[in-house]
């Protein structure tokens, strides 16, 4: 896994939610050459993992309305920071000022294989939604 700084954080994901994931896909790998890692789920339940080559993700939803380009965020769903202890950064965020969403929880993701992880959500000050990811390998 590679390395968080010095308050236990680093950047994991960002999510997006897209009207045809194989064309996204498709663009992010033979486009722009990131490698599909991994991936999950059935009809617009699907989801894939795309490594940037230095570690930072990008997470590609399914199911998404094809208006995103009308919206000021576009089709961004959350920036994923990658937590050495999940439980604390959401603390620390909480103590900040940040709003909970979705408290610290194991998650199965359920791809071949499943993986395990820890998630937190919290919306920041702007009402940008953050998550907390905690995972051994990916």
């Amino acid at each position: 896994m590679p390395s968080t700084g010095p308050n236990g954080l680093g950047f994991h994901h960002v999510a997006m939610k897209v009207a045809d994931l194989e064309a996204s896909v498709r663009f992010y790998v033979s486009g722009l050459g990131m490698a599909q890692v991994y991936s999950w789920g059935e009809g617009d339940q699907r989801a894939a993992v795309l490594d940037m080559g230095d570690g930072g993700m990008i997470e590609i939803f399914a199911g998404g309305s094809g208006d995103a380009a009308g919206r000021p965020e576009g089709a961004l769903l959350h920036l994923a920071l990658r937590a050495h202890d999940t439980d604390e950064s959401f603390r620390r965020a909480l103590m900040a000022g940040a709003k909970p969403t979705m408290d610290p929880t194991d998650v199965t993701i359920d791809g071949t294989p499943p993986k395990k992880v820890r998630i937190a959500f919290c919306k920041g000050p702007d009402g940008e939604v953050l998550e907390f990811f905690q995972s051994d390998d990916l």
